[in-house]
């Protein structure tokens, strides 16, 4: 099969055999998306190699087991940890916290860029008929920004920012929306505010911020991609209120760390979420993501596909 290979922070097309993991299913790629965390495994970003690539839509070719059987032909999306199934954590429900899990596409398993590509038939997720490939490749991180909504009490009274304009800030707005809170989505450029407004989102300019004029939310969400996202948060956030970071960024950021203190700030991580809310919110059009895709091209254009990922919005591999 043709897949890309990252290697020493380069990507190249090649040539490599099709996937056959034991206890896994085979699935066909039909889309995949490349996202900021892509372009930070580029720079080194968990030292990966291999085949990159999490947010995709397939179809299930094959089946390791009989009673995987009812997923062959399916078109689906998958949850991208794979945990060892027997530690604690896997038993507790949270395998996204198993110390030894793989990961599609960033850690010890291959991913999505590629004709191919494999998972336990307990990742899968049916994807409706109503649901276009290039919307599905959003369910990823449409359920990373559901995760959000576990993590924090939002309701009509709590007031919440998004920091950072990319594809993940413009998915986490539209989803602290459809929970009921009132959000505003900071913009750093002209073409995206414009792009949140049309969209109906509440958006300003980063710079039209003011935190020195008391103005401070109770959640601020960073979702920059850049390593002072974070500084930028803490600024905007009131006291005793939550900054909730979405941004894996390879760079490390030097920061003062009295405001946390001081302000009691309590901060959140925040990595993968539910696909079951997500596909919902998706579904009915809660959350739309037709204006996002902005290139669509195959394998041999990954040069492309990768720059215009890293200045555009959403970039999308379409591969069968």
């Amino acid at each position: 099969m043709r897949a890309l290979i990252l290697e020493g922070g380069r990507i190249r097309l090649a040539d490599v055999p099709t996937p056959d993991r034991p206890r896994e299913c085979l699935i066909r790629v039909k889309a995949a998306g490349v996202c900021g965390t892509d372009l930070e495994l580029v720079k080194g970003y968990a030292d990966f190699s291999g085949i990159p690539g999490h947010e995709f839509v397939g179809v299930v070719e094959r089946v390791s087991r009989p009673d995987d059987g009812h997923w062959v032909g399916r078109r689906v999306v998958g949850d991208i940890n794979i945990g060892c199934g027997v530690c604690s954590r896997c038993r507790g429900g949270v395998k996204e916290h198993c110390e030894s899990r793989r990961v599609l596409g960033i850690r010890d398993h291959d991913g999505a860029f590629a004709e191919y590509l494999t998972l336990p038939a307990a990742n899968l997720h049916l994807v409706p008929a109503s649901v276009g490939d290039l919307a599905a490749v959003f369910v990823e991180p449409i359920a990373a920004a559901c995760r959000i909504l576990e993590q924090v009490s939002l309701g009509p009274a709590t007031r919440a920012a998004v920091l950072g304009d990319g594809r993940m800030g413009l998915l986490i707005a539209q989803v602290l929306a459809a929970a009921g809170a009132p959000v505003e989505l900071f913009c750093k450029h002209d073409d995206r505010l414009a792009l949140a407004q049309a969209m109906g989102l509440p958006a300003r300019r980063s710079a039209d911020a003011d935190p020195a004029a008391g103005e401070r939310f109770d959640v601020v969400v960073e979702a920059t991609g850049g390593a002072d996202g974070l500084t930028r948060a803490l600024a905007m956030v009131r006291p005793r209120g939550t900054v909730v970071l979405k941004s894996t960024v390879h760079d490390v950021a030097a920061m003062a760390t009295w405001p946390i203190v001081v302000d009691e700030i309590t901060v959140v991580g925040s990595r993968c979420g539910p696909f079951a809310p997500a596909m919902d919110l998706l579904a009915r059009g809660a959350v739309r993501v037709d204006r996002l895709v902005t290139c669509v091209a195959g394998l041999d254009e990954h040069e492309r596909v990768f720059r215009e990922a890293a200045t555009g919005l959403k970039a999308v591999f379409a591969i069968s």
